[in-house]
């Protein structure tokens, strides 16, 4: 089960991030932005091992005792970060693709609205309830 979804800009400013328990709101940010500096990390070696990298998964970025965390970016440098329980053993890689997967969809989906602008924050109820669903492990 997903604990965080996150969605970073391109500048590093959080464009949607949600939490399952408000109460950790703090240190799941923390997690977030710690995983933006392996994310980068691991884009600036894609780029010079291939420049026309069309792997846009990342993997696992790193793990601590109560969490793992993955990441994903977009073509247009624009990055998914996924915080999971380490308690979920039972969890595959082509899950958490697929899970990145229907994400990218659902981002794509609110992007693609003409009334939204780009850079701004993800605002939408409708949003909200799919990474909701989401998170709980109802795709």
């Amino acid at each position: 089960m997903a604990v965080c979804i996150a969605i970073i800009g391109k500048d590093n400013a959080p464009l949607y991030i949600s939490i399952a328990n408000i109460d950790k709101e703090l240190d799941m940010q923390y997690r977030v932005h710690a995983a933006l500096d392996v994310v980068e990390e691991k884009c600036q070696f894609i780029n010079k091992a291939t420049p026309e990298s069309k792997e846009l998964y990342l993997g696992m970025l790193y793990s601590t005792e109560a969490h793992k965390i993955y990441g994903f970016i977009t073509n247009t440098k624009i990055k998914f970060i996924l915080v999971m329980d380490s308690e979920n053993v039972a969890l595959r890689e082509n899950e958490v693709r697929a899970m990145f997967r229907n994400l990218h969809i659902l981002y794509t989906d609110v992007v693609c609205n003409p009334i939204f602008l780009p850079g701004e924050p993800i605002i939408s109820r409708k949003f909200d309830r799919a990474v909701q669903k989401l998170m709980s492990g109802n795709t």
